[in-house]
């Protein structure tokens, strides 16, 4: 049986964050439990380097611009190595095979007669590399701006090579009902299912105003569009064109991991580029929600781009990614806290599963001499353990299979909570108490089974927690399918090995005041150095023009106005200020006024304030920072 997985593959115009990671680790996730129940995988992941988002990012950095991505794609591949990442293959786009393999499938796609030669006239969005027409751009402030990511369009006319898109729309809405989980989760289904309603277009697939791409196949004065050079990753990293035998064995993909923002080209434009070239259909798109920071979105100017390293080093890769997948509902958006995380390492980690292993295995030490004892006289709990245990990895095997890996985990703690209470509700200090060895025997090792079922378990989830126990529980087996489903793997006899606690607790309260030790030194360090600084210093402080779109007074305070601002590029912003005294909020409404567009959010008055402006004070009097003329919001200040 095979399994073939693939995350999307990540631009490089910025270093991997902790949203990057966990589409990783959750694909890692599913490829480890594949291979432990008998799949032969194959785990792809990569870069995207082609683009004018990435020239631009290049050139930005004063960089040449293929050293600038073999630089970002070294990054990504030591960060999955740091994660242990297990993928079978990391593709970059400008892999020349990969190259060869886009030209191979656009021709191929050409002699279908799916590409013609027209002009192409729309609005196009550089960050999100997405074209446009009229009735898809949105207005705001009088000009056009991206339905996605809310930045401003430009407006392009050029000549083009098309796909003919539209043609496969029919075909499109038959394999939607056909294969009605083609599309998970269903929300993001219907979200397509609504585009191919209104009908498909056809897109231009080439560009002529830059070189950083593929040249197009007989006519090299074009470049293949992004998406299309991206999107063909799939399957010219398993051989297509060049390997048959690799690709055939392989290819459909079982599933394709992506974030809900790149789902229509996942979902409509790859399925119809693939019919035209004569491949079956992957069997599966899952569409997950965005990962967010302490409940704002992941992003450079807010300084929020965690490195996951950070956390990896600090508790464990085991805790990270038992976290993620515990407190992050697969398919839903979700927000990394690190106090939560902190919750879940104590309670579920710590507390529930560390310390059922540690007391069993001090018992089985004290009384047997560290060796698994052989189960003979019977409880009467017995019987409901093993049939709990059987039953749950039953469930975990159909809640992973349906990439419900939330719930697999849930159904795991849960057997965890019914072995806890089995062990108090036997009592095992009472029994050895009362010299009842047998009935001692019986206990430690059921509970010591249970435990190397949760092992097993959370083997693709926790690798290293559970290889650990099944060390200590002397269990030196390969998982099997057959073994997962089995009571009475472990073998009495077998050496066992009382160690420390599985994991280690962290006070909250000691980790807030860390929290606030570092936020009094940071204070301390600017309160010294006031007065002088340097051009660096300076230079740290991002000075936008923002623009004023709403404001409103804070309700319970007398000095406090809400405001709504536009930041161009980076976005819509809430800043709360003391200007009431001086200004009417209607007065603010339109002003351009200069903010810190960097500055750690607070909250004034229980309201979030996401940076400050800028005013001049004197005595009564105060005056916001303004500029001269008109300038577009989110114009840097140098």
């Amino acid at each position: 049986m095979k399994f073939y997985i693939t995350t999307p593959i990540y631009y490089v115009n910025a270093e991997p964050h902790i949203g990057s990671a966990y589409t990783t680790i959750i694909a890692d996730i599913i490829a480890r439990y594949k291979r432990m129940i008998g799949y032969d995988v194959f785990f792809l992941t990569g870069t995207d380097e082609h683009g004018l988002k990435i020239l631009q990012a290049a050139q930005a950095a004063g960089r040449d611009v293929k050293e600038f991505c073999d630089e970002l794609a070294g990054k990504f591949k030591q960060l999955w190595k740091d994660l242990k990442i297990t993928n079978d293959f990391f593709i970059r786009t400008t892999d020349p095979q990969h190259e060869e393999t886009v030209r191979f499938f656009v021709k191929k796609m050409m002699e279908n007669g799916d590409i013609y030669k027209g002009k192409y006239s729309g609005w196009y969005c550089v960050h999100c590399e997405t074209y446009y027409d009229e009735s898809e751009v949105l207005e705001k402030d009088g000009k056009k701006v991206c339905p996605t990511c809310g930045r401003e369009v430009k407006w392009v006319e050029e000549e083009n090579y098309f796909f003919r898109l539209s043609k496969y729309n029919d075909a499109l809405k038959k394999h939607f009902e056909e294969n009605p989980d083609f599309v998970e989760p269903d929300f993001r289904k219907n979200e397509m299912l609504k585009i191919l309603e209104k009908g498909l277009k056809d897109i231009s697939i080439t560009r002529t105003t830059f070189k950083w791409g593929v040249p197009f196949p007989g006519d090299e004065k074009h470049v293949i569009y992004v998406w299309v050079d991206a999107l063909i990753n799939y399957v010219s990293a398993i051989g297509y064109g060049r390997d048959e035998e690799t690709f055939n064995k392989y290819w459909p993909a079982d599933v394709h991991l992506i974030g809900k923002e790149i789902n229509r080209f996942h979902s409509l434009i790859w399925p119809a580029m693939l019919i035209s070239v004569g491949l079956p259909l992957p069997k599966k798109i899952f569409a997950h929600g965005w990962l967010t920071v302490n409940g704002q979105k992941i992003s450079k100017s807010l300084g929020n781009a965690i490195d996951p390293r950070r956390f990896v080093e600090k508790y464990g890769n085991d805790v990270i990614r038992y976290y993620l997948v515990r407190d992050i509902v697969f398919g839903k958006d979700g927000d990394f806290s690190e106090e939560k995380l902190v919750t879940r390492l104590n309670a579920d980690l710590a507390n529930d599963y560390g310390n059922l292993l540690h007391r069993t295995l001090a018992m089985v030490k004290k009384h047997f001499s560290n060796k698994i004892p052989k189960p003979s006289e019977s409880t009467d709990l017995d019987p409901q353990l093993k049939e709990k245990t059987l039953k749950t990895v039953e469930n975990y095997i159909k809640l992973m299979d349906s990439y419900k890996l939330t719930e697999a985990l849930e159904t795991v703690w849960d057997l965890i909570s019914f072995v806890n209470t089995y062990f108090d509700r036997t009592r095992p200090w009472i029994l050895a108490k009362e010299g009842k060895m047998e009935k001692l025997a019986t206990v430690l090792y059921n509970t010591s089974e249970a435990i190397l079922k949760v092992a097993m378990m959370t083997l693709p989830i926790m690798p290293d927690t559970s290889e650990e126990v099944f060390r200590r529980l002397g269990f030196k087996e390969k998982v099997t399918p057959e073994l997962l489903k089995t009571w009475g793997t472990l073998k009495p006899g077998s050496e066992a090995i009382h160690g420390k606690p599985l994991f280690e607790k962290i006070e909250l309260k000691d980790l807030k005041k860390v929290a606030e030790v570092k936020k009094g030194v940071k204070e301390k360090v600017r309160s010294e150095e006031a007065g002088i600084i340097t051009i660096d210093d300076f230079a740290k402080v991002d000075l936008r023009v923002a623009k004023i779109l709403s404001a409103e007074k804070v309700e319970g305070s007398e000095k406090l106005i809400k405001m709504e601002i536009d930041l161009g590029e980076l976005g819509k912003r809430q800043l709360v200020g003391g200007l009431a005294k001086y200004y009417k909020p209607e007065e603010l409404v339109g002003k351009l006024i200069i903010v810190v567009a960097n500055l750690k959010p607070r909250k004034l008055f229980g309201i979030e304030s996401q940076g400050m402006l800028l005013a001049a004070k004197k005595g009564d009097k105060l005056t916001l920072l303004t500029v001269e003329g008109e300038i577009e919001p989110g114009a840097k200040i140098s």
